[in-house]
């Protein structure tokens, strides 16, 4: 079972006083690969993770976003089925986290890879064929992130105001419509969404600042699904 998975943990694993080489070749011993065979290994995999011409350089002067990049490649040089990444792209810049992902989509297609990740972050969250939330270790909902996002209906109305509890309680009695505060707007979901604007305008004149409409987020399903922003410290 062990020769079957492979792990990344969210901190990195890598002997910064060892060369690239050196720490693939310590990687591979572990799995009692050695000889021909793992110096192949560690020639495709450096080779397929886009770091062959530093192989000979101390870990310690790579970029993090190179160091994510070896540490893939030693979690999967054994050839696993599964590979489980934590927190996969905490801490790369945007070009290494787009690196990183279009790598695990080809081991995806070509070697029929398996992958599971843990994420805090809803870009990553939602390249995922299935998804599934935690809310102080209990199941909130389970699905594609699409279908995740469809389970709420309708459009996500964003409004801007001085008073947003004022504003909330009216919405509430005007239009029946329940809201939610997140940071300096209230959020609304209703079908028809622009439609909605130019009534709120209507019934509360020079009451808002502004309103945007768009499609319901994966974290907007986390806030219906469990109550409270994934951020929130209550919600830890």
């Amino acid at each position: 079972m062990r020769r079957q998975i492979g792990v990344v943990f969210q901190s990195p694993s890598l002997d910064l006083q060892l060369t690239v080489r050196e720490n693939m070749r310590h990687q591979g011993h572990l799995y009692g690969i050695r000889g021909a065979d793992l110096e192949t290994r560690i020639d495709e995999m450096l080779d397929q993770v886009g770091v062959r011409d530093r192989e000979g350089e101390l870990v310690r002067n790579l970029s993090g976003g190179l160091q994510r990049r070896i540490d893939l490649a030693k979690g999967l040089m054994h050839r696993p089925s599964l590979v489980l990444l934590d927190e996969p792209t905490t801490g790369l810049d945007p070009g290494a986290r787009l690196d990183l992902w279009s790598y695990l989509e080809r081991a995806r297609s070509e070697q029929g890879l398996s992958v599971l990740i843990t994420t805090h972050l809803m870009e990553d969250a939602d390249r995922c064929d299935r998804l599934l939330f935690l809310d102080r270790g209990q199941a909130a909902a389970l699905d594609s992130p699409e279908a995740l996002r469809q389970s709420l209906g309708g459009d996500v109305v964003t409004i801007r105001a001085g008073d947003l509890d004022n504003l909330a309680s009216e919405l509430s009695t005007k239009f029946g419509q329940s809201s939610e505060k997140v940071d300096d707007t209230l959020r609304v979901r209703r079908a028809g969404g622009p439609e909605f604007v130019p009534q709120l305008f209507e019934a509360f004149p020079g009451q808002i600042d502004a309103v945007s409409v768009g499609r319901p987020t994966l974290e907007d399903v986390f806030m219906q699904k469990t109550g409270h922003r994934l951020w929130d410290r209550d919600g830890d």
